[in-house]
């Protein structure tokens, strides 16, 4: 019959710790990292190894005794996200173990970064060094690396009266009440919506006034995937539409059909807000939606 195996518990401990001398390269590394600077240590190749090692990893060759600061910032060219620190990490909360290329280096240290709450760390970062207030000449010198700055939220409040022309006064008076209200330019008889007292372009001014109807077609459009109170949903469509009779399209929401089946040529209608709800504002009009209609040849 096979016998049980073996076993013997061991512990591998140094309680005073273990001590090693650290060379003139490491040693130099280190009491910068003391004194507060990042330092790396020139090749016979010239490139600049940080952390600083006693031979280029890439020949085998000794490296030179000339030495370049680096930093302080770096970029981050890895990572991998710790969601649940463990007593021996250096940070207390969720961080990033990343791969860190020195501003100055040509290869990367290892180290932790305080992300805030990102839970991600893509490679670019630019990050720079949080120090600790006691060094001791140690990689720990460097309590961790945090992102740079790279944007800022500031509250912003607006506030102002806007004072409307009596054009203007006068197509919102025609809204409120459920109709367009156009001009016709008495010289070049061109129609143009919303109502204005001169026209954009011969100069005269302008008189008369043209009831327009609220079906039109839409001339040329946009698919929005950004939020807006006033859509039906996201993503939603903002449309020139060219109401009947007019000879320059307006800018109005198109509703009742998926974004992606609006089309150029396609004939709308306005859809009103009921009557006892409205005022002088263009939120008279919920949004345009098709017809039925055939297409229009624009």
């Amino acid at each position: 019959m096979p016998s049980e195996p073996l076993t013997a518990d061991h512990v591998l401990e140094f309680p005073g710790g273990y001590t090693r001398t650290t060379g003139p390269v490491i040693g130099r590394f280190l009491t910068e990292l003391r004194d507060g600077r990042l330092m790396g240590v020139r090749t016979a190749e010239g490139r600049t190894l940080v952390p600083a090692l006693e031979y280029d990893p890439a020949t085998g060759e000794p490296v030179t005794g000339e030495w370049v600061e680096v930093g302080p910032a770096g970029t981050v060219t890895g990572s991998a996200w710790v969601h649940r620190p463990l007593d021996s990490h250096p940070l207390d909360r969720p961080f990033a173990w990343a791969l860190i290329r020195l501003d100055g280096a040509d290869t990367a240290l290892v180290h932790a970064v305080d992300a805030g709450d990102s839970r991600a760390l893509p490679p670019g970062t630019r990050v720079r060094p949080v120090w600790r207030a006691a060094r001791t000449g140690h990689i720990t010198d460097i309590s961790h690396f945090a992102p740079e700055v790279t944007k800022i939220v500031s509250p912003i409040r607006t506030a102002y009266r806007l004072t409307a022309s009596p054009s203007l006064t006068r197509f919102l008076e025609g809204v409120r009440d459920g109709v367009f209200l156009g001009c016709r330019c008495g010289t070049c008889e061109k129609v143009y919506v919303p109502y204005r007292l001169s026209c954009p372009g011969c100069g005269n001014p302008i008189s008369e006034e043209v009831p327009l109807p609220d079906t039109g077609t839409v001339t040329t459009f946009a698919i929005n995937n950004l939020p807006d109170p006033r859509a039906p949903e996201v993503p939603f469509v903002s449309a020139y539409i060219l109401l009947d009779n007019a000879d320059i399209p307006m800018i109005a929401l198109v509703g009742g059909i998926p974004a992606h089946e609006v089309r150029q040529g396609m004939r709308v209608r306005a859809v009103w807000v009921p009557e006892q709800e409205r005022t002088l504002s263009m939120s008279n009009i919920k949004w345009f939606a098709p017809t039925g209609e055939p297409d229009v040849e624009l």
